[in-house]
């Protein structure tokens, strides 16, 4: 599989299995994940059971791992998600590590998976949604290209509380850089 580089800082890699640990430390220690990814406990296994029956790259969904100069940084992911009965559209997030977070790494790396998925899938859309109080996420989202609009009241729980998210999206029409 070949490395999608911008540059000589971030690069995408399929995971390894030596990524694992690093996908759960993402997705469930709350000293990693920051508050507003921290959504509880959740299926444990999720990550090894994905690993071994598509290595996580499948028809509906995949994640990469980030890297810089041969550094774990984080992941990215898509998922499939249906618009119409014959269309669909990639719904992305990122995960980075505390360290590699406040860099521009994060940006990198959606650009590049947004280029990877309308190079590789014949999706017109991607979407992006991240809560309204996620400054960082809403900065890395918009620095990448994509366009905000607009706010869904009460539509993700956290903490106790529903929240409001901002959903963005770029389009295969829309410019990359």
């Amino acid at each position: 599989m070949h490395d999608f580089r911008m540059g000589d800082q971030v690069e995408l890699r399929p995971a390894a299995e030596e990524d694992l640990l690093l996908l759960e430390r993402l997705t469930w220690d709350p000293q990693v994940t920051g508050e507003f990814a921290q959504f509880g406990w959740f299926d444990l296994r999720q990550w090894r059971r994905e690993w071994a029956e598509n290595w996580l790259i499948g028809d509906d969904d995949g994640v990469l791992m980030v890297f810089r100069d041969g550094e774990r940084l984080g992941f990215v992911s898509w998922r499939r998600q249906p618009s119409t009965p014959g269309a669909y559209y990639w719904e992305i997030g990122t995960a980075l590590l505390p360290e590699a977070r406040g860099h521009g790494y994060g940006t990198q790396a959606l650009r590049l998976l947004a280029r990877y998925l309308f190079a590789h899938t014949t999706a017109h859309r991607i979407e992006a949604v991240t809560e309204v109080g996620n400054l960082a996420a809403r900065r890395i989202v918009e620095k990448a290209g994509f366009t905000q609009e607009g706010v869904t009241r009460a539509s993700g729980w956290r903490d106790g509380s529903w929240r409001d998210q901002v959903i963005y999206s770029l389009l295969r029409t829309d410019p990359l850089d």
